[in-house]
C-alpha cells in the first residue's frame, strides 16, 4: 500500500512554515513596549499598563471583511483586505472612546501560498502601525475542500481600552443634539454582495472597466480602502464632548445610527447635506434603488457619525479640520422612536 502524507491530502506544512517565517519580521514591526514573547508561541502575552486610568475597562470587537474578498480573489491582489480588516475592527472600539492595544487574526485558506498570506498580513501589519496596534497573533488554517481553490476567509479580534468615565455609550443623547458625519472613501466593506451583483453582473463590467465618472476602474473602487477615525477622533473622545459616536459598517445610516440611541430618540437625517461619492450614484442609478434601500446597505459617503450638544459643535468641528477632516452636519436628534428618518430638506 502507498503511503498517504498529510501533503497529498492537500495540507503542505512546509508551505506553512513558508508562510510564517515570512511574515514573523513583518509583525514584529507592530510590537510594543507591552508585548512579550513572539509569534508562534500557544498564546500570545501583553503585559497591561494603565497607568492615569481610575477604572480601565476593556473593549473588544471581531469581525470579518465580507464578500470583497471576491473582488480580491478577482483581482489578485491581497494587501488591502487585511488593512480593511484592521481599520474597520479599530472604528468598532473607537466608537466606545477605547484606543487599540492589540489585534489577533484568523486566515482560512484552501492552500497555503506564502506570498498571498505574506501580503494579507503586509496590509494588517501597515493598518496596525498607522493606529498604534500591536498584531501579535493570530491562526492561519489551511483547509483543503472546504474553501475553493484561491479562496480563503479572514477575520480579526481587537481588544482596546478606555477609562470607565470616558466611555462614550450613547446615554446622555437626547432631543436637539447635532449629528455631524465624517467622510467615507467609499464603500469601505458595506454592500458588497449588492455592489458586485450591480457592477459585474447587471451592467456587465469586468474589474478593469474605467468608468470616467468614477476617475478609476471598477475594481480599483471596490477596493479602496475602509478607512480608520482614530486620527482624526483621539483628541476628541476624551473630552466629554462627544455623545455618541456610530461606525457607518455592515450596512448603512438607517441600520448604525440606532444602535447609540436611548429609546426615545429618533435622528433626522438632511438628503443633500453632504456631497455623495460616484460610485453610490451609479449603484443607485442600476439598480434602480429607492432611498430606504440605498441608506440601509450603503454608508453613502459616511463612513463615521458624531452625536454631540450643539454648543460643542463649532469646537468639534475646528478640532477634526485641523486634522485635515472634512465635517458635514447631517442631522438632528429628535423627540421619536428609535431609528431614523430620511428628509429631504
Amino acid at each position: 500500500m502507498t503511503p498517504v502524507t498529510y501533503k497529498d491530502a492537500g495540507v503542505d506544512i512546509d508551505a506553512g512554515n513558508a508562510a510564517k517565517r515570512k511574515i514573523r519580521d513583518l509583525v514584529r514591526e507592530t510590537f510594543t513596549p507591552q508585548v512579550l514573547g513572539e509569534i508562534g508561541g500557544f498564546g500570545s502575552l501583553y503585559r497591561a499598563e494603565f497607568s492615569g486610568m481610575k477604572e480601565p475597562v476593556l473593549v473588544s470587537s471581531a469581525d470579518g471583511v465580507g464578500t470583497k474578498l471576491k473582488v480580491a480573489f478577482q483581482a489578485g491582489r491581497h494587501n488591502t483586505v487585511g488593512y480593511d480588516l484592521v481599520c474597520h475592527s479599530v472604528n468598532d472600539v473607537l466608537v466606545q472612546g477605547a484606543r487599540p492595544l492589540f489585534f489577533l487574526d484568523y486566515l482560512a485558506l484552501s492552500r497555503v501560498d506564502p506570498e498571498v498570506v505574506g501580503a494579507i498580513v503586509e496590509g494588517m501589519v501597515r493598518a496596525c502601525k498607522e493606529n498604534g496596534c500591536a498584531l501579535i497573533g493570530g491562526e492561519t488554517a489551511e483547509m483543503p475542500g472546504f474553501y475553493a481553490d484561491g479562496e480563503y476567509d479572514v477575520a480579526g479580534f481587537i481588544v482596546g481600552v478606555v477609562d470607565r468615565e470616558k466611555l462614550i455609550d450613547g446615554r446622555s443623547i437626547s432631543p436637539g443634539d447635532t449629528v455631524l458625519g465624517l467622510p467615507s472613501v467609499g464603500l469601505h466593506t458595506n454592500g458588497y454582495s449588492l455592489a458586485r451583483r450591480l457592477l459585474l453582473e447587471r451592467a456587465g463590467y469586468s474589474l478593469d472597466t474605467i468608468l470616467p465618472e468614477l476617475g478609476c476602474s471598477v475594481g480599483e473602487e471596490l477596493l479602496k480602502p475602509h478607512r480608520s477615525y482614530l486620527s482624526a477622533l483621539s483628541g476628541l473622545v476624551d473630552g466629554g464632548r462627544i455623545k455618541g459616536l456610530a461606525h457607518i459598517t455592515g450596512g448603512g445610516l438607517l441600520e448604525n445610527l440606532p444602535r447609540i440611541l436611548p429609546e426615545h430618540c429618533e435622528v433626522e437625517i438632511d438628503l443633500g447635506s453632504w456631497p455623495v461619492l460616484p460610485v453610490f450614484r451609479l449603484l443607485i442609478r442600476l439598480g434602480g434603488l429607492p432611498d430606504e434601500e440605498a441608506y440601509r446597505v450603503l454608508n453613502m459617503g459616511i463612513g463615521m457619525t458624531i452625536i454631540c450638544r450643539p454648543g460643542e459643535e463649532a469646537d468639534i468641528r475646528q478640532h477634526l479640520e485641523a486634522t485635515g477632516e472634512s465635517p458635514y452636519r447631517i442631522g438632528r436628534v429628535v423627540e421619536g422612536a428609535r431609528g431614523v428618518r430620511l428628509r429631504i430638506p
